[in-house]
């Protein structure tokens, strides 16, 4: 059977790499979102993060002897707690200051947490093995679904929709909110924003870890991982619209997909059509699709 012209195995096997891609787009974006959102932050120590998330999987599994379960539990903790210390030390300096400033330093940040993984562990990517319980795959009869992959568009897709009731549709999400707008009046009713802000940022890089960690068994474990697919995420946040929570998650399942698309019909084009769709999303409404003009 085929679709206009495209066997409908290449084309469903190509659906399902962009909904794999669209998978941590949205995760990484929705990470992204939330700390501009909330923060002002442009957090280009984001690609960096995912990429520690992934080499914290593996150091868990190789030194500790914790699988992978324990690595989806515990590294987003350990990743979002270095995220605090750098929002403590480093950011909380910056937030009476332009974007430029902030911008700068997340981007030296992730040019040194990426020279040190390439110095301790090389160029060359290592391999992490795919859980057991989610080996293998289901036979579809018009595809062949790896488990996995499956597991990883179900979960992303749950995480995001968590994600976003939490900050739009709950009386903690109406707080950081109302934090962004006008902190001094958060903080006259006894709510520490400080605090919150800082937690929010470590909530952000947590899902790049987790990003990471749910990437590993797919991609190699690299240290040039991150900086390979941050400069993508960015224009997926830019088409959502800065700071909009829905416009991540939308954005990124559906940039995937058109990914996908454009590698079965047009494979030139697959690598430049998220930023074609970025340059005309600009052109017509340059506060992005979900965005808002202030």
């Amino acid at each position: 059977m085929e679709v206009f012209g495209i066997p409908i195995q290449a084309m469903m096997g190509q659906l399902l790499i962009g909904l794999i891609n669209g998978s941590f787009y949205a995760l990484l974006s929705l990470g992204l979102a939330v700390i501009f959102g909330l923060l002002n932050i442009i957090n280009f120590t984001h690609g960096a993060q995912y990429m520690l998330g992934a080499f914290g999987a593996y150091l868990l599994l190789n030194k500790v002897g914790l699988n992978y379960w324990w690595a989806l539990l515990l590294v987003p903790i350990l990743v979002g707690a270095v995220g605090v210390i750098i929002e403590r030390t480093m950011l909380a300096r910056l937030y009476k200051l332009d974007h430029l400033y902030g911008l700068l330093l997340t981007f030296g940040l992730a040019l040194m947490i990426q020279g040190y993984f390439r110095n301790e562990y090389g160029s060359t990517g290592l391999p992490y093995a795919i859980p057991e319980q989610l080996s293998g795959g289901i036979n579809l009869g018009f595809m062949f679904l790896p488990k996995y992959r499956g597991w990883v568009i179900i979960a992303s897709l749950v995480i995001c929709l968590c994600t976003w009731y939490v900050i739009e549709r709950t009386k903690l999400g109406g707080y950081l909110r109302a934090a962004t707008e006008n902190p001094q009046l958060v903080q006259a009713f006894g709510i520490n924003v400080p605090r919150m802000i800082t937690l929010t940022y470590g909530f952000g890089v947590g899902l790049a870890a987790l990003a990471g960690v749910m990437a590993a068994p797919i991609y190699q474990v690299s240290p040039q991982m991150g900086a390979d697919l941050i400069i993508v995420v960015f224009a997926v946040v830019v088409i959502g619209g800065m700071g909009s929570i829905m416009g991540a998650i939308v954005t990124g399942f559906g940039l995937g997909l058109v990914e996908g698309l454009t590698k079965v019909f047009y494979p030139e084009a697959s690598s430049t059509v998220i930023f074609i769709i970025m340059t005309i999303v600009l052109l017509i409404r340059p506060a992005g699709l979900f965005g808002t003009q202030k």
